[in-house]
């Protein structure tokens, strides 16, 4: 496969998780809001704005709910926005249009001419489940139309990493406004997590078994454990050989390091030390991004390079 193309499959994984987790996020959000009359919203928008990585503005601008809007959902040129990113899916799949599925090709087209039109008059709420359910189709159509050969490994090689990078963006959501924030159930129920939480435990919830059950669950899909291990299991399938000591490839040394934290160390002591433990899973995803890049995308050319951005 030519690198250029593995590259575009792996962006079309990354973006479309991208739009989903970013509406996620931006759903508890707005609902905290709404529901919090005394919250302090311009500290919380500036919050969730760190959170993702988007600048502040310096020219007097206040820093709403209509401005996180603005930036992380409708603006079409920014790719950390949910508009953005799903329109940066197409272009990928434009330049993988050989490669990729007649019904996932127009699905992402027919998605990106929707991002531009009326779904932008909708309120939040049903803006946020448009996008959750057009990256649903995405996800159905990846694993149930595609050869589980490189395309589809290097689709879900992006995917996974960008889920486990955003998760930790979910909860660091939670961890900086501690008790004026949304509550892990709130949390857990934007993930599609609770019912399988309440089951997991036997309907005992606690704030502790919520953030280690998004943590570390090993059988729920967007537990950042299960992203890793995923991650991981496909980074190994496309190695042509097995090492025989160690790990030769550095993305998989990446995402190893930071599983083995989490999992290895007592689960108070990873509680205790939460906003550090998911700077670290960011950090390693975007290291691991990077090894990618370097490993899989050598030749890229210039035309290209437009799909990838720092975390």
């Amino acid at each position: 496969m030519l690198s250029r193309i593995a590259e575009s499959l792996f962006w079309i994984g990354r973006y479309v998780e991208r739009a989903d987790d970013t509406a996620r996020i931006l759903d508890v959000h707005i609902q905290m809001l709404s529901e919090d009359p005394w919250a302090e919203e311009e500290l919380a928008c500036r919050s969730l704005l760190t959170v993702m990585d988007r600048p502040m503005p310096d020219d007097g601008t206040p820093v709403d709910r209509w401005f996180v809007m603005r930036d992380l959902a409708y603006d079409s040129a920014v790719p950390s926005s949910i508009a953005g990113a799903l329109i940066a899916a197409r272009e990928n799949a434009r330049r993988a249009r050989e490669i990729i599925s007649t019904e996932l090709w127009e699905c992402l087209n027919t998605t990106r001419n929707q991002a531009g039109g009326s779904i932008r008059l909708a309120g939040p709420h049903d803006y946020f489940a448009w996008a959750r359910e057009r990256a649903a189709i995405v996800a159905g159509l990846m694993d149930s139309a595609t050869s589980r050969d490189s395309t589809w490994a290097f689709m879900m090689l992006g995917r996974s990493i960008e889920r486990a990078d955003m998760t930790a963006r979910l909860i660091t959501t939670q961890t900086r406004l501690g008790a004026s924030g949304p509550g892990w159930s709130t949390l857990l129920r934007s993930c599609g997590a609770y019912e399988s939480y309440l089951r997991a435990y036997r309907g005992l919830a606690s704030d502790e078994r919520a953030a280690s059950f998004l943590l570390l669950d090993r059988l729920f899909p967007r537990s950042i454990v299960h992203a890793l291990e995923t991650a991981d299991s496909v980074l190994r399938d496309l190695e042509p050989a097995v090492a025989r000591r160690g790990i030769a490839d550095e993305a998989r040394r990446e995402i190893g390091i930071v599983r083995n934290r989490l999992e290895y160390r007592p689960l108070e002591d990873v509680l205790a030390d939460l906003p550090e433990e998911m700077e670290q899973v960011q950090l390693a995803c975007s290291r691991a991004s990077d090894a990618v890049k370097a490993k899989y995308f050598p030749s890229a050319t210039a035309a290209t390079m437009w799909v990838g951005e720092a975390l």
